[in-house]
């Protein structure tokens, strides 16, 4: 869903990143991010459970670019009525690169799942299932609400009818490709419009010893049909494409389809879309603020 961007952990190519970064209320970070151009550059939040404030960092290559992410996140505050004094600074990329241990432990995020940084043991049951991620700067940790949904729903379909197959519309990291590949579906692949993520989802991949085409690609048209379609991506997003996405998925009764990325109030408009598509919502799941929907044909 919400990638950040990737980039080299080679202290040797550049010294230090650029990061813009400003203090924000909790209750306000979703409705900032809905603001900010994604496009253009991708923000990330870390939140202090205690005094219920959240630093909004965008990690830049290009320091140039600081003026703009600094302009753009104070016209997105105003827009919600916050005044926000965003900082810039520097960043050693090898501070950074450690600076991810603190926030990412081992995690179950579902009743098979297991979610695992490459930094830290975890003696597996062997019902789980383990993916282990090296996430650097790259989105798709399992930490957020949106993928922890999406692995629940691929769980669960896998524990129904693991013959079917996959596919990751926005692979970001590569988690829930690898997630599902793990659970035994029968085909897994995925696509994103990042090069670098196709790089990310390719070396995490090979970590967990799984082969999976990942390739570089967008939602301007449908994909060969796949049983499963997981698109983990922005409400605006899946309604403006829901056409492609829709076609897509393949025909039948045990043809799936998860949507994810979606603020609980934006949902029934999610909802709406893809039922004029001739989808009928099988379950959704509330995690925080973020809605996913389980639906079939109907």
């Amino acid at each position: 869903m919400l990638k950040v961007g990737v980039w080299e952990l080679d202290v040797g190519l550049k010294s230090a990143l650029t990061v813009v970064s400003c203090e924000v209320p909790e209750t306000a970070v979703d409705a900032l991010f809905e603001l900010l151009d994604s496009d253009a550059f991708t923000p990330t939040s870390w939140s202090d459970v205690e005094t219920k404030v959240s630093r909004v960092s965008v990690f830049l290559e290009d320091a140039a670019q600081a003026g703009t992410v600094r302009n753009a996140l104070v016209e997105a505050g105003r827009l919600i009525g916050l005044s926000l004094a965003p900082e810039t600074s520097a960043l050693a990329r090898s501070d950074w690169a450690e600076s991810w241990k603190r926030f990412f432990h081992v995690e179950k995020v579902s009743p098979r799942v297991v979610v695992r940084p490459s930094w830290e043991a975890h003696d597996a049951d062997p019902s789980e299932r383990v993916i282990t991620l090296d996430p650097g700067l790259s989105f798709g940790t399992g930490k957020h609400a949106t993928t922890q949904a999406c692995l629940r729903f691929l769980d669960a379909l896998a524990a129904e009818d693991a013959g079917r197959s996959v596919m990751d519309m926005g692979c970001g990291s590569g988690i829930l490709a690898i997630g599902a590949s793990l659970l035994g579906f029968s085909r897994v692949q995925g696509f994103d419009n990042d090069p670098d993520c196709i790089r990310v989802s390719n070396e995490n991949a090979a970590l967990n010893g799984v082969s999976i085409p990942f390739f570089l690609d967008d939602l301007s048209h449908p994909q060969p049909p796949s049983d499963v379609v997981v698109a983990n991506i922005l409400a605006p997003v899946l309604i403006a494409f829901a056409v492609p996405v829709a076609a897509s998925v393949a025909a039948g009764p045990r043809a799936r389809l998860v949507v994810s990325g979606i603020l609980d109030e934006q949902y029934a408009d999610v909802r709406a879309a893809y039922e004029a598509r001739g989808f009928r919502e099988v379950e959704s799941l509330l995690i925080e603020n973020w809605r996913s929907g389980l639906f079939r044909r109907a």
